[in-house]
């Protein structure tokens, strides 16, 4: 198989958005190396799992070599996994504070390290974040605090990589969805949470998947915080 053939390591991928972004890919053509907690072996020979905590190092060391040493290269990196925690403020605990930090945070900053050393070798590549859009527009009786306060900084840290390595062929970019039908949400939530949207409903997880495609497949395109929200960034 030939090593020019696209290689995209996406985390948080065992379910949900993450698995519908690793099929998305996989569409494409892609090898993809699968990054989640308790993500299982695949069957597919062009799809390498890498189970372990995203925050941990180690784990994010272990997807950047399996793809280098199974793939020969990393074109594309998706910092998908994430932990929503909808508390009011004054009741987060300490706990909850380290737990969010630590995925949405510390999930995003050592992988993408890791990877972006790869993608300088070969003078080109792509970061990719998904974050929400509740960072632009805050909704009245949905407590994000700890969303807006981790992904708000990774909006902030996407324009940040893509300045950065504007001349170097690598781009950064972020998809910031509304609230999707996923496993996140249990259907009998659906109308409600639906409502939220100017739209009046959720939005489907390929619409995200289509949104991150598009953004991987686009060169002149970087610093973009995509949102793919139903109008809720643009407000009510």
């Amino acid at each position: 198989m030939s090593n020019s053939q696209k290689v995209a390591i996406v985390t948080g991928a065992s379910q949900g958005i993450g698995a519908e972004i690793v099929k998305g890919f996989r569409e494409q053509g892609y090898r993809v190396v699968a990054v989640a907690r308790s993500i299982k072996p695949s069957d597919d020979p062009n799809v390498v799992t890498v189970a372990g905590d995203i925050g941990e190092r180690e784990v994010a060391q272990r997807a950047v070599s399996e793809a280098v040493k199974r793939f020969g290269r990393v074109d594309t990196l998706i910092n998908n996994a994430g932990i929503f925690i909808a508390k009011p403020f004054t009741q987060y605990t300490a706990e909850d504070y380290a737990a969010v930090l630590n995925v949405n945070v510390n999930g995003f900053f050592h992988i993408t390290q890791l990877a972006i050393a790869e993608m300088e070798k070969n003078k080109s590549g792509h970061v990719l974040q998904i974050t929400t859009s509740l960072v632009d527009h805050a909704i009245a009786g949905v407590p994000s605090v700890l969303a807006s306060l981790t992904k708000g900084g990774l909006n902030a840290a996407t324009r940040s990589l893509a300045i950065e390595y504007a001349k170097t062929g690598i781009r950064a970019n972020a998809v910031s969805p509304g609230i999707i039908k996923s496993p996140m949400h249990a259907p009998e939530t659906h109308e409600q949470l639906g409502a939220l949207h100017p739209v009046g409903h959720m939005g489907e997880m390929r619409d995200i998947v289509d949104a991150v495609l598009y953004l991987d497949s686009a060169p002149f395109v970087t610093g973009e915080i995509l949102h793919v929200d139903g109008g809720q960034s643009a407000g009510h």
